[in-house]
This record gives C-alpha cells, structure tokens and sequence, in this order.
C-alpha cells in the first residue's frame, strides 16, 4: 500500500521536480542529472534509501529524521540533494615504522647487529639506523622518512627477519623521549640528620662493650703432611674474555669443516720465478695508469696465467654434481679478500673475456666495497675457480681450503729473493711458491700437475699469453 503511494507521487511530480533541478543546478560539480526519467529515478531511490535508513543528507549539512511522505514533500520545495563521503582512517599518518629490508633469497634472517641512532637522533630520508649482519653481507636499515626516533622497536643481538620493525619514527618530532638529568638530587638536610643519628646509634654498643678475657694458648699443631700432588691451576675466569661468533664467522666455519668432509682434497705446489712478470709491471706501470687511471699489480697476471690453465685443464673448472660431472664452457674467477669481519670471495663474472686493464678496475672495485661492508650478495655468488693471495700478508707456504661447491683452488704465496740455478750459474731470483688444492675425486694427480705447469710457463713468460702457446 505504501510502496503504491509513493510509485504513484513520484511519477506524479517528476516533471516538476525534473523543472526545478534543471533551472537550478547543484552545488557540487562532479554530479549532473541528464533527463527527467532519470532523476525520477534518482529520486526514488534516494527515497527508497530514506525509507530504509530514516535519514538523508541535505545541502547545509542537515539531517531530516522524516518519514517518506514528508521527505517527498520536501524535494518538492525545490531543496537539492548532495552527495557526501566520509573517510573512517584514524590513522593520522605521523609515526612510520623502519623495518628490515629484503635480504636475499639465500638469506633468511640476519643478526641485529648495532643501532646507528638512539631514541630522540634526527634522521632524514634513507639515512642508516641499524646494520643486520647476515651470513654473507652486513645491511644497513634505512629511514623510510626524515623525523625523529621516538622509540626501538628490537634489541641487539636480536635474531630478525625481513619485515619486522625495529624503530618507530615520528615526522613531526612529536613524543620524542627527553634526556633525563644524569646528576641525581642532593639529600635534604633532613635526611642528612637521620643518617648520622643511624651511624651513631650503631656504632654505640661497640664503644660500651667490654673486653672480654682472652682464651688461654692453645697447644701447638703438628707439622703439615707435604701437599699431594693435584691437578695444574688453570688461569683465572675474570682473565677471559667470551664473545659470540659473528655470522659470517659462523657461516666461514660451517662452509670450510663441510669443505673438509665433503671433498677428498690433495695439495700439490711449485714455484715461480717471477722476474720477467715483474720487470713487465716496472716497465709500464706509468703508462697504464696514464691511460686505464688503475695500477697495474701482480695479481691480474695470476688471473690471466690461471684463465689459460683452465682452458688447457677444463676438468678443473668442472664440478661434481650426484653421479654427474658439471663442465663449464664459462670462467668466473673468485678472489679471497680477508675483512676485518671475514673472509668474503667476490666474482669476477666472464673473466675470461677481460684484458688486464678491466681484471684491474673490477678487482679494486670489489675490494673496496668488501673492506666497507657494502658489497652485494650478487657480487659474491657462484664463481668457477678461487684464487687466494696469502702473500700480501707474509706467508711463504700453505695448503688452502677449497670454496664449495667448487673443485680447486690456488694459493699464492709472498716473494723471496732465493739462489737460483740461471745458466749454469747461480744468481739471485724472486721467487714464489704456489699451492693447488684439488678434489681428488674429480681431479687426477696428472691434471693438477699440468694446471701448475702452465701457470708458471705463463708467469715466467707473459708473452705466452700474446702468442696463445
């Protein structure tokens, strides 16, 4: 019956309702009605709504808590519907979280290493708070927005995953923690009163107490029976100092102990008589750093002599994979950089297609970033063959540990001047030991030996290297 009436006072008033709403538009322009069918319709449903809710919005702001008749009745007074939107976030966007970043897809969790700021530190856009050191790399957790740090959200020493908030930061500066005074109050006199009157009253009975007759000598003891002999003492505890491993450490400790179960590895070596190679670097060390703007050093001619060895022994750039042997057609040389964290080995990707110039430019580059902290995952990933200079550090012989997954390594050594045998005569010469851990599962003694031989043939002779013999 109601629903009847009103079909009936809608189609009624359309016209004049359609009149009114054209000559006079509304207020807000991202609303327009087209013909008078369609805000017939409008306005049923608006009164369809009306009836369902019991109220409806007007312009000005004013609600009408009528029923449909009278809501009717007032659309024929030429008043005009507005529509209206309300937001219901009661986040008011000033405190945004730092939360560690993604860290690899080998890498899981890190350690929290050490905050960079403190509650109430201004920090800007991108600015480090906190380093999480992880296996490979140490990250930094940036500042998502400038403001100040009200409140850490983590501890050091905290294990964390990529996503958790360790730092809350306010934009606007609100809420930041005041620095109490570090002086505490003087005591009152008062109090100072009631604490002699203490020291005194307890001192008194000491002072009034008698003394008390002395007991008589007791006999003398026997002689001590000689000590028997014990255990030797250890050094004392307060002259140790325990540290947890960092987890580099741990991870460099876990990959060399699998390294030795894993492989059945064999050392062989050799020596090199490094006189011409370095007489080639004295030569042109001013015009490569002329036009490369990078030092010519030894360690680019080891790269190069060791390329040519794995293309003359490919078996050694291969690796053991199940049942199968892996060959590799490409050569991406790891070299071992020791950090005052760790031992890290970036890759030089492609190695076999640089000159000395470029093998130069990318070994600093990768050598900076490892002794900063800030190289990548990506950087240190894969690599076919490792090369370890322990020489820079003095040693004159060693038997280096393979890097997995990989199936050699090669060790160079420091330089010594030796008698040497040239010509029949015997003459000063620098010499160089070097050292060739295998897998002697993969590896056969005959391969090895070869790989080393090339090596000192190339060294001994750079021009090997141009003439490709």
């Amino acid at each position: 019956m109601i629903w009847g009436v009103l079909r009936r006072r809608v189609a009624s008033q359309s016209q004049v309702l359609g009149q009114a709403w054209r000559a006079r538009p509304t207020v807000s322009g991202s609303s327009s009605y087209h013909t008078a069918r369609n805000e017939a319709s409008l306005v049923w449903k608006e009164v369809a709504c009306v009836q369902s809710s019991s109220y409806h919005t007007f312009l000005g702001g004013h609600v009408y808590p009528k029923s449909s008749r009278e809501v009717i009745a007032i659309s024929q007074t030429e008043s005009f519907i507005r529509m209206s939107n309300r937001s219901f976030s009661s986040d008011n966007g000033d405190v945004v979280e730092a939360v560690v970043p993604f860290m690899g897809e080998s890498i899981t969790d890190g350690t929290l290493a050490t905050f960079l700021k403190k509650p109430g530190d201004r920090v800007e856009v991108d600015e480090p708070i906190a380093q999480i050191e992880t296996d490979k790399v140490t990250i930094d957790v940036v500042s998502p927005e400038a403001g100040v740090i009200t409140k850490l959200l983590a501890n050091e020493g905290d294990t964390v995953e990529p996503g958790v908030k360790i730092a809350a930061i306010s934009k606007s500066g609100e809420g930041a923690p005041q620095v109490a005074p570090s002086e505490q109050p003087a005591p009152s006199k008062k109090e100072e009163s009631i604490e002699k009157q203490t020291s005194k009253a307890e001192t008194a009975p000491v002072k009034e107490a008698k003394k008390e007759p002395s007991p008589p000598p007791k006999a003398k003891a026997p002689p001590p029976s000689p000590p028997k002999l014990t255990e030797p003492q250890l050094p004392p505890k307060d002259r140790e100092r325990r540290v947890p491993m960092t987890r580099l450490r741990k991870r460099v400790a876990t990959r060399l102990k699998d390294s030795q179960n894993t492989f059945a590895m064999l050392t062989t070596f050799n020596e090199v008589d490094m006189t011409n190679l370095m007489k080639l670097r004295s030569d042109y060390k001013d015009a490569f750093v002329e036009k490369h703007g990078v030092k010519l050093g030894l360690m680019s001619g080891f790269v190069k002599a060791a390329i040519s060895a794995l293309q003359y022994q490919p078996v050694v750039n291969a690796v053991i994979d199940g049942d199968d042997i892996i060959y590799r057609d490409y050569i991406d040389i790891s070299i071992a950089v020791g950090t005052p964290k760790g031992l890290v080995v970036p890759v030089l990707r492609n190695a076999e297609r640089m000159n000395f110039a470029e093998i130069e430019k990318e070994i600093n580059t990768l050598a900076k970033k490892a002794s900063d902290g800030s190289i990548s995952i990506d950087e240190m990933a894969g690599g076919t063959f490792t090369i370890s200079n322990g020489g820079v550090y003095g040693s004159l012989l060693s038997t280096p540990i393979i890097n997995p997954p990989q199936s050699a390594i090669l060790g160079m050594h420091s330089i010594v001047n030796r008698p040497m045998v040239v010509g029949g005569n015997v003459v000063p010469r620098p010499m160089m030991y070097i050292a060739l851990t295998y897998d002697h599962r993969l590896i056969d003694g005959r391969e090895a030996v070869f790989f080393l031989r090339r090596i000192k043939d190339v060294v001994e002779d750079p021009r090997r290297l141009l003439l490709d013999v």
